[in-house]
């Protein structure tokens, strides 16, 4: 479950999404030693590819996680329809997991609201250039309860303030969650995702060079903090 809200992925990763006039397909793939969302320890080593394209704006991506080391790691595949007009962006994810879910089968296809495990979540967010700021809720499907045991409409917040320092891509996030779901394992409002991320290109040969990235995530709920090294795979 990355920041997968094609602008917002755009944005946490140092791209840049603007409308354009010609259709742009995205190609590319992560490796990750270990895979850590939103404070979230999800997985060890993992392959991450994407998928996506964009004309005027309007985007729709698909992206995925599978384990490479561990056969008990959740396999994952998302959707996200994203649109974004200006600095403003929105936009609607369709996770799917194959552990963890409502049914035990783990089918793709079945939509079942209460037997599906599939989770949908709006987004909207602004850029406002020294810094965007991100809201995500569950709306739909496997999401997590509140301490009544009712839908918890589980949402998270961040800012994201991206910054260059010694020809090094830097971004600066702080992420949290603002009230108890069991999704987030929060009792209450409770920041979760407390991180700094150094991006660098590798270059290989003249016309090809390969982005390495290196990022410290802290959880103050969770008491737990990652170490993580990636590279990113694309034509």
């Amino acid at each position: 479950m990355k920041k997968i809200v094609f602008m917002a992925m755009m944005m946490a990763t140092g791209w840049s999404a603007t409308a354009q006039e010609e259709m742009e397909v995205t190609v590319a793939a992560d490796v990750v030693n270990q895979y850590i969302w939103r404070g979230q320890d999800l997985g060890n080593v993992s392959l991450q590819p994407t998928l996506g394209v964009g004309y005027k704006g309007l985007s729709l991506t698909g992206w995925g996680s599978v384990g490479l080391t561990d056969p008990a790691d959740t396999k994952e595949f998302d959707l996200t329809l994203g649109y974004q007009v200006g600095n403003l962006n929105v936009g609607i994810t369709d996770y799917w997991f194959n552990q963890n879910g409502l049914d035990p089968e783990a089918r793709y296809f079945k939509y079942d609201a209460h037997g599906t495990n599939h989770l949908f979540e709006a987004n909207i967010g602004y850029d406002f250039g020294v810094a965007s700021i991100q809201w995500f809720t569950n709306f739909a499907g496997n999401d997590g309860t509140n301490k009544d045991g009712k839908r918890a409409y589980s949402s998270y917040m961040e800012v994201v303030v991206p910054f260059k320092l010694s020809a090094i891509e830097w971004t600066a996030t702080a992420g949290a969650v603002p009230w108890a779901t069991t999704s987030y394992g929060t009792t209450g409002f409770a920041v979760t995702d407390l991180s700094l991320k150094a991006t660098k290109e590798i270059k290989v040969t003249d016309s090809f060079a390969i982005p390495v990235f290196g990022q410290v995530v802290g959880n103050p709920c969770s008491q737990r903090a990652y170490l993580i090294f990636g590279i990113t795979l694309q034509p």
